[in-house]
């Protein structure tokens, strides 16, 4: 006797999830996975939704506001199965994250690993841990404090130095204003913008770094395209010696 279609579905999809934890580890299973046919991945994300929420409803209660409906949580008993399985099967973040953070840790507790930081160092069950790792580093602050504190005190990852970080990738206007800082150093030097074509102008920047630019090719643009140019380009270079003609 069937006495419900829907407790039958759950349980077909709760046999799957507990043979692909067996096979892997933890229930934090990609949106493709499989067991033997079954699509565990895309069960888990449909269980994942239903039990955010029955948090979310479990909130609207606590703090005194109608829940017209419960249809479509996933009840109490269904997720302390699911946690039985893994307690971090739904984590607050992104699965995916989740997932690559405990496989790094794997590595550090089972295979007996240095901790991966670089990309295509360690792969494991399709994920780059090298990569997951540098980007948390950079990213740092883009972490909540739990993931942070999570990175640090479980795996030891720390966040990147300031010289370790990359250099914001600059926009047109950033380039166009450090190459007319370069014609305005050598315009008060040389009182003129008759800059040869091959010239590089060297200039200091803020960090004590030195930063060339090829001035006299940039110079010559600006000129061969003039009718291009704002009104308030020309006037900046015209002031700075730029003859047109």
């Amino acid at each position: 006797m069937v006495w419900s279609h829907f407790d039958v579905a759950w349980e077909e999809g709760l046999a799957a999830a507990r043979g692909w934890a067996e096979v892997n580890g933890h229930l934090l299973a990609p949106l493709d996975a499989t067991f033997q046919g079954y699509r565990v991945g895309t069960w888990l994300k449909n269980a994942r939704a239903a039990a955010r929420k029955a948090a979310e409803f479990e909130q609207r209660q606590a703090e005194g506001l109608p829940v017209e409906s419960w249809a479509g949580a996933l009840s109490p008993e269904r997720r302390e199965q699911l946690e039985d399985i893994d307690p971090s099967w739904c984590p607050a973040w992104p699965v995916e994250w989740q997932r690559a953070f405990h496989l790094v840790r794997l590595h550090l507790e089972e295979a007996g690993g240095t901790l991966p930081t670089e990309p295509g160092e360690v792969m494991h069950q399709g994920e780059d841990l090298g990569r997951w790792v540098r980007a948390q580093r950079l990213g740092w602050d883009r972490l909540t404090t739990v993931q942070q504190w999570m990175c640090e005190q479980v795996l030891g990852i720390e966040p990147a130095t300031e010289e370790e970080k990359p250099q914001p990738r600059r926009t047109q206007a950033d380039k166009w204003a450090m190459n007319y800082e370069a014609a305005r150093q050598f315009f008060e030097r040389e009182r003129h913008l008759r800059v040869p074509r091959k010239h590089v102008e060297t200039v200091l920047s803020e960090d004590g770094r030195e930063d060339q630019y090829r001035l006299g090719a940039w110079v010559n643009n600006q000129r061969s395209r003039a009718a291009a140019l704002s009104p308030e380009r020309m006037e900046q270079l015209s002031k700075v010696g730029m003859r047109w003609a």
